[in-house]
């Protein structure tokens, strides 16, 4: 009696309307269904558009880092300072150097005077307009080019880095993009062996036509380039400043006769900012020291 019961039951044709209730849960069901999945292949679809289309900056960022270890080997001041880097006097040269080395450029410096009335001086760089030498061949995407600022004082604990937007325009207010202009630039630097490499420069008279010299006799130039003196003067003393024009671009030199200066970045590209002006009071301000040796001044 019970099975019958069950099977009777079973057989029993849905009364109106019960079939209409199921059938509207079911499709209700299959379209919240349909949206979630169309919702989650949306979301997919565009976090995998991101991933496809976004730069990846870890290569420029690890480049950016460091660069800003490089400025706290140089301005970590004290007997203990590791040196590993340029080392000695430490100029705008410094940072130009360390920027090319990280296959870059600079873009602007500056400074003000801190609480203490110590000197903060500030520094923009491009990176990723050039793999750094010496790197392996790599995609052509990798080094996307970022800017970045650092801040600096005297001391490894006083370099910090940033990133920031990077300018939209040229600084020579011409058309044209500052990532265009600043290729250029570094594809004009001088072909001399010994660019950027630590030179005494005592020995050659404080006059354009010694510094021309000292540019031949060093090898900061060869007899490819073209070197035009702007102007020079005197910023202290035995030291003497020079703006030059190098193969169209602007460079500064300072010469140091001070016995200190054996290890003396003398001669590099100047900031984007200042590739106009190229004045011999650009020059001054750009080979003052950021602290003459860091490492012997604790």
């Amino acid at each position: 009696m019970t099975t019958h019961a069950v099977e009777a039951q079973q057989n029993q044709s849905p009364r109106p309307g019960q079939t209409r209730k199921r059938g509207a849960g079911r499709q209700a069901l299959l379209l919240t269904v349909t949206a979630l999945v169309a919702g989650a292949t949306g979301v997919a679809g565009t976090l995998l558009q991101q991933r496809i289309t976004a730069p990846d900056t870890s290569a420029v960022d690890a480049q950016a880092a460091e660069l800003a270890q490089d400025l706290r080997h140089d301005l970590n001041a004290g007997f203990w300072s590791p040196g590993k880097t340029f080392g000695g006097q430490f100029t705008e040269g410094t940072l130009v150097s360390h920027a090319q080395a990280h296959g870059g450029a600079l873009l602007s410096v500056g400074s003000e005077e801190g609480e203490s009335a110590a000197r903060t001086h500030t520094a923009t760089v491009m990176l990723g307009l050039l793999p750094p030498p010496g790197t392996k061949t790599v995609a052509a995407n990798a080094y996307p080019v970022r800017c970045y600022r650092y801040t600096f004082a005297l001391g490894a604990h006083s370099v910090h880095q940033s990133t920031t937007d990077c300018p939209t325009s040229r600084t020579d207010d011409k058309p044209g993009s500052l990532v265009a202009q600043m290729g250029a630039l570094l594809t004009r630097q001088p072909t001399g062996t010994n660019l950027y490499r630590q030179t005494p420069t005592t020995g050659h008279p404080h006059t354009p036509a010694g510094a021309a010299d000292l540019l031949k006799d060093k090898r900061l130039v060869s007899a490819e380039d073209t070197v035009r003196v702007i102007a020079g003067k005197a910023a202290g003393k035995d030291v003497y400043v020079l703006a030059l024009r190098v193969n169209g671009s602007c460079h500064y030199l300072r010469m140091d006769s001070s016995p200190s200066a054996s290890r003396l970045i003398p001669l590099w590209l100047a900031p984007a900012d200042e590739q106009e002006p190229c004045g011999a009071d650009q020059a001054a301000t750009a080979s003052a020291l950021y602290g003459i040796d860091p490492a012997k001044a604790g």
